[in-house]
């Protein structure tokens, strides 16, 4: 019985010792690596005032079909470049989210205020090859929408609905491939 009382009592001490008083623990500030170029804090603000305009600018497929056919809708496929020409939307210009700089994107986006219509992987079903699904909280569309409002884009609008590849009024293409070169 004695030694069942000082183990316990060994177990109290060790427990008080062992967890520090709530007063001596100090909270540890964790200092940010600077980099000018990174900054999160802006794209939450991008993001969070992003939020209630996106969902006003999401299209059905035959809203985003007649918004197509205006003139000066750029129709911008940000999927990697392998994807695209294995079926895309006719029209679409591609341009890998990967490649997004400000130079990059004023090549295929001729102004701020043009009016851009995105799609992406999670829109279609039906070609796993050219349409692979992603996380639904990584999908590219949402990507592509904040960085084109961080490179100051302001008419941008979404694809909403998923859609199956071989029932959809959207006009899908193939892209050939280039023919490789061989040396003589």
């Amino acid at each position: 019985m004695k030694r069942i009382m000082y183990l316990l009592l060994i177990l109290c001490v060790f427990s008080l010792v062992a967890k520090p008083n709530q007063k001596q623990v100090k909270k540890q500030k964790i200092e940010p690596i600077p980099n000018r170029l990174i900054d999160y804090g802006e794209f939450k603000k991008i993001v969070n005032r992003s939020e209630s305009e996106r969902e006003t600018h999401r299209l059905t497929e035959d809203q985003f079909l007649k918004m197509m056919s205006e003139e000066g809708v750029v129709v911008l496929d940000a999927r990697s470049e392998n994807r695209y020409r294995l079926l895309h939307i006719k029209g679409a210009v591609n341009l890998p989210f990967t490649e997004f700089t400000k130079d990059s994107l004023a090549t295929v986006i001729p102004e701020p205020k043009s009016k851009i219509l995105i799609y992406c992987n999670n829109n279609f079903e039906g070609n796993e090859q050219a349409f692979a699904a992603k996380s639904p909280a990584a999908s590219l569309n949402l990507s592509t929408y904040n960085s084109l409002k961080a490179y100051g884009y302001t008419n941008i609008y979404e694809l909403g609905p998923l859609l199956d590849v071989n029932q959809t009024k959207l006009p899908l293409v193939t892209e050939p491939k280039e023919k490789e070169q061989t040396s003589n």
